[in-house]
């Protein structure tokens, strides 16, 4: 309904991301559109406007989710791996 700017949580790090799993599963929205609340809407909200998408000259903070397990399988932080496990952690070790 265009009533939510953004996602975010100082508390809790792994609601926003399933809140916005939830709102495409349920149909509210499309994964994109969600995923904009946890990413893009807390940094326009916030004002850093290097940062909540990915374009040239932004910091490239991604997280990689499995799409079965809806799990965080690597987060990039100003794109550097700051984390990675399961399957995509074995393509880049093994």
């Amino acid at each position: 309904m265009g009533l939510c700017d953004a996602l975010a949580s100082d508390y809790h790090y792994p609601s926003p991301r399933r809140a916005a799993l939830l709102l495409a599963r349920s149909g509210v929205m499309d994964l994109a559109a969600a995923w904009a609340l946890v990413s893009s809407g807390p940094a326009r909200m916030l004002g850093l406007q290097d940062r909540g998408d990915l374009a040239a000259g932004k910091r490239a903070d991604m997280v990689i989710i499995e799409k079965q397990s809806e799990r965080v399988a690597a987060t990039l932080s100003g794109g550097r791996v700051s984390y990675m496990s399961g399957d995509i952690a074995a393509r880049f070790i093994g």
